[in-house]
């Protein structure tokens, strides 16, 4: 089936602006008191960035868009669109709750029983409770279709055997959404068989084994199940048909502006470096970037207005998402190319050339969260009717 593609240009109405400075006063506040470093990605584990979910929490930050009686807002997607951008140009450490603001909730609001909904959403509104997702396996990466990882019916639940890997913050995770296979795909329909799970990562048999990037951060862990019991009501959605709410929720994954912003602060630091004076060819470079950067933006930002009026824009999220990540992990490398026309004695100098070699280490990573870029056109191209 081929998809009509639609990027329509939204504007950020006055009281997401108003939301805008009160967020970054805040931020400021937090950067003033040393919580966190803006020119380093904050770790899950450490307890400051615990603590900051909390006080995030406290300014009604977390679940903006979910439904009053779980604890949530019932603000727009333009308004939490507006929180994230700043908390990732900031570099705040939101990790132990993003997934969880996310993805982890909405799914839940939709697919699991009111009993989970009542006792597990208001914790995540609070900053209390973290959220991985268990999607990726070791053979098949992006291609959920292939996934092994068994969970088989047994008293009162299922049993869980299999791995998981690229499981960002599944170590420091109080829970997991997992895709595990229940029943053996059709000739007709590879997509049959999996379904959605909520796992209590504190369960026996659960053990998650560090994969360190080149940055020395643990955020990738390989999760192994060795007969994790699963209860009956933890099921989410219905057995054997998954693949449409995964799709849904990749959809949320795929599309936010932390798909283009994660190397953001090399960018900042440039301009910085440059000062208001940039040799020509240096500001040439800048404005390419800066106009790249714009295009993404709103591009990102349209998602968001679709999200906000009940659609589910599988192949405009896959696009944001191929396009921003190849972006932000060449970002690090064109600013390299223009460091050669910053001033060696300028003050800033040294901040520079630290936060550029950093966000050098952590770009391999890009293209591989949320989605690989081949699988991610083959999504595009199948929306598109090209295959």
């Amino acid at each position: 089936m081929t998809t009509a593609l639609r990027f329509d240009p939204i504007r950020l109405p006055e009281h997401c602006q108003e939301l805008r400075r009160e967020v970054r006063a805040f931020l400021a506040d937090e950067i003033s008191a040393g919580t966190f470093d803006p020119l380093r990605s904050g770790s899950a584990e450490a307890e400051g960035a615990k603590a900051f979910s909390r006080r995030v929490g406290q300014r009604g930050w977390i679940g903006m868009t979910w439904p009053k009686r779980y604890g949530g807002q019932e603000r727009s997607f333009l308004e939490r669109y507006v929180v994230t951008e700043e908390m990732c140009v900031a570099n705040a450490p939101v990790r132990p709750f993003f997934v969880a603001d996310r993805q982890s909730g909405p799914t839940l609001i939709r697919y699991a029983s009111e009993q989970i909904k009542q006792s597990i959403l208001p914790r995540i509104i609070r900053g209390e409770a973290s959220f991985c997702i268990g999607m990726s396996e070791p053979g098949s990466g992006s291609d959920l279709f292939a996934a092994k990882c068994k969970a088989t019916k047994t008293d009162g639940g299922w049993l869980i055997n299999g791995t998981k890997i690229w499981t960002s913050n599944a170590n420091v995770s109080d829970y997991m959404i997992g895709l595990f296979r229940t029943s053996a795909p059709t000739k007709e329909n590879r997509r049959h068989g999996l379904t959605s799970f909520l796992v209590d990562m504190k369960t026996p048999g659960i053990t998650c084994n560090v994969i360190r990037q080149m940055s020395g951060q643990h955020e990738f862990n390989e999760v192994v199940f060795q007969n994790a019991f699963v209860p009956e009501g933890n099921l989410l959605g219905e057995i054997d048909g998954a693949w449409k709410q995964a799709t849904s929720e990749l959809a949320y994954e795929r599309s936010g502006p932390e798909r283009f912003l994660e190397t953001y602060a090399v960018l900042t630091q440039l301009v910085r470096s440059l000062g208001t004076d940039p040799d020509i060819r240096a500001a040439e470079g800048l404005g390419r970037l800066v106009a790249q950067l714009h295009t993404l933006r709103r591009m990102s930002v349209s998602v968001a207005g679709m999200l906000e009026a009940g659609r589910e824009p599988v192949v405009e999220a896959a696009i944001v998402k191929d396009m921003g990540t190849i972006w932000e992990q060449r970002l690090p490398h064109k600013v390299r190319d223009l460091v050669a026309f910053v001033d060696p004695e300028t003050s800033n100098h040294a901040t520079l050339d630290e936060c550029l070699a950093f966000n050098l280490k952590i770009a391999p990573k890009l293209t591989i969260q949320g989605g690989t870029t081949e699988v991610l056109r083959g999504i595009i191209a199948r929306g598109l009717g090209l295959r």
